[in-house]
């Protein structure tokens, strides 16, 4: 792939390096289309098995939309702009595969809604979370508005939404946003250690778990736990599921065929 934007390392563990740091990663319509050529690669390759996200340099992940091209756009560039956004942000959430957000600085507007999109948040000790549209005289567009209030909680949501404020790791870490925070320096070691561990477990199981929680989001909860049904159904056929419980039984670790 002919990427300017992105560094794709594609492996069992592929990891998406979002690479402009002179404008600290921010997300422009050509960073977003390279995103999503990315992603329908890893959609189409079983081979990975995990796909890591994070931003190049030290000081940004994401540090929000491209505010300078944004600034050029007409109201109809606006919305088309949005709708790219959330085409995008929806296709790292409907990856069959865990993706892990790797935090290493500023996550902030189209930041935070990237890492909102993915399935487990580790913070650098030093990452800054927000959605500072407001003070734009804007709002979320890629939507922030609806995954931030199911992470942390509508009342939460609203203030950091309609105040604009930042917070840090730690603080997102309380708010149940980040997973993990680790020191800076071992960021990057503990987003693989993190991606090892789901990599060893077996690929049917992930994959209707990850789909079974997604159920949850887009839902009522009828119909969440129908899908359930379903998937525990998926799996419980499966040549991994007779596996697992064979090598449990047996006292033995699995050896997963991933089906």
């Amino acid at each position: 792939m002919d990427l300017k934007n992105i560094i794709f390392e594609k492996a069992a563990i592929a990891t998406l390096t979002v690479n402009r740091p002179a404008a600290l990663n921010a997300l422009n319509r050509e960073v977003l289309e390279e995103m999503a050529r990315v992603i329908r690669e890893v959609r189409h390759d079983s081979s990975v098995r995990v796909l890591i996200v994070t931003g190049a340099g030290d000081r940004a992940f994401v540090a929000g939309a491209d505010i300078a091209a944004m600034s050029k756009m007409s109201a109809a560039d606006g919305l088309d702009f949005s709708r790219l956004g959330h085409r995008v942000m929806e296709s790292f959430e409907d990856l069959p595969i865990p993706v892990i957000a790797a935090v290493n600085g500023f996550a902030l507007g189209g930041g935070l809604e990237l890492a909102l999109a993915c399935d487990l948040i580790i913070a650098s000790d030093k990452a800054r979370f927000g959605q500072p549209e407001i003070n734009l005289g804007l709002i979320p567009g890629f939507g922030g508005t609806q995954r931030l209030p199911h992470r942390i909680g509508h009342n939460k949501a609203r203030e950091l939404i309609m105040t604009g404020e930042m917070f840090d790791a730690k603080t997102a870490l309380e708010l149940g946003l980040a997973n993990q925070v680790v020191a800076a320096a071992e960021l990057a070691e503990s987003a693989r250690k993190l991606a090892e561990k789901l990599a060893a477990k077996s690929a049917v199981a992930l994959r209707q778990a990850k789909a079974a929680l997604r159920a949850a989001f887009t839902m009522e909860e009828d119909a969440g736990l129908r899908f359930e049904q379903q998937a525990f159904g998926v799996v419980f056929g499966s040549a991994d599921r007779v596996e697992g419980t064979s090598a449990f039984v047996e006292k033995r670790p699995p050896n997963w065929r991933h089906k």
